[in-house]
């Protein structure tokens, strides 16, 4: 099977942990990553490059975008019309920005190239998506996080996080205003509403609660199918209380699938 080439925007916890996993692999290699600044990654590393026209000269088969919103639409056209396909991890952009999500997939079409939407922190992706084929009635998200994993958020300024002392909801209404006033915490609601609902009818509530020391993400869904709930339990990252462990690890599996002769969960 052909090597799958791997361009990557952005060089965070994810992406450090991307060049990790496929350092030396035989189905992914990783020319080059985009940053914010030059790293030495050493000489069977990646070049680290802050230019954009010097990172869209080199050829890529898949760009694997781990930078944030702004990163996907600055970027996110860019790749698909150099070629390669996008995968794409900062989801809750599509709520901020309704035309994004068009603005891509038309480019997408337009050129044969893919636009994957990594399901990262979340699971049960594939079955909502199947049961959305049949028809949903409903799809509801419950995000619990600790209070230290909203600092730096909009929660801050209603909420006294340091003081907590119960668990207090944040935020209930739609997916679609959650992911855009909490960008960097609930990306996971932007993939579960576009795998369902969508952003406007996936009904989401965030919690900060002072009685968990992990992320316990819920989805519920009801439709033609029947009904079922998918609950997950994550560590977060020792780097950023706001990201569970388990994203990186989902990230790889998402690129590793590009490449691999065997695909499980399509």
């Amino acid at each position: 099977m052909a090597v799958c080439r791997l361009g990557l925007i952005g060089y965070g916890a994810i992406g450090k942990a991307v060049c990790t996993a496929f350092a030396g692999d035989d189905l992914v290699k990783i020319p080059a990553v985009m940053a914010r600044r030059v790293r030495d990654l050493g000489p069977d590393g990646p070049i680290v490059l802050t230019e954009p026209e010097q990172f869209f000269q080199q050829q890529f088969d898949a760009v694997l975008e781990v930078a944030g919103h702004q990163a996907l639409r600055d970027y996110g056209e860019r790749v698909l019309l150099s070629g390669a396909d996008l995968v794409v991890t900062s989801i809750g952009a599509f709520a901020a920005d309704p035309d994004l999500l068009e603005r891509l997939t038309d480019a997408a079409g337009r050129f044969g190239r893919r636009l994957i939407i990594a399901s990262a922190g979340i699971g049960a992706l594939d079955i909502l998506s199947a049961a959305a084929v049949g028809g949903l009635d409903s799809v509801r998200m419950v995000v619990r996080k600790d209070p230290t994993a909203w600092v730096g958020t909009i929660a801050e300024e209603k909420f006294d996080l340091d003081a907590m002392t119960e668990p207090t909801v944040l935020f209930e209404g739609s997916a679609r205003e959650g992911a855009r006033l909490f960008p960097q915490n609930v990306n996971i609601s932007a993939a579960v509403a576009l795998a369902g609902l969508g952003l406007d009818k996936t009904h989401l509530t965030i919690i900060a609660d002072t009685t968990i020391t992990t992320h316990i993400i819920e989805v519920e869904a009801h439709g033609v199918f029947g009904s079922f709930r998918f609950v997950e339990d994550v560590v977060p990252t020792e780097d950023n209380p706001k990201t569970g462990k388990i994203v990186a690890m989902a990230v790889v599996k998402t690129v590793r699938q590009l490449a691999s002769p065997l695909v499980i969960g399509l």
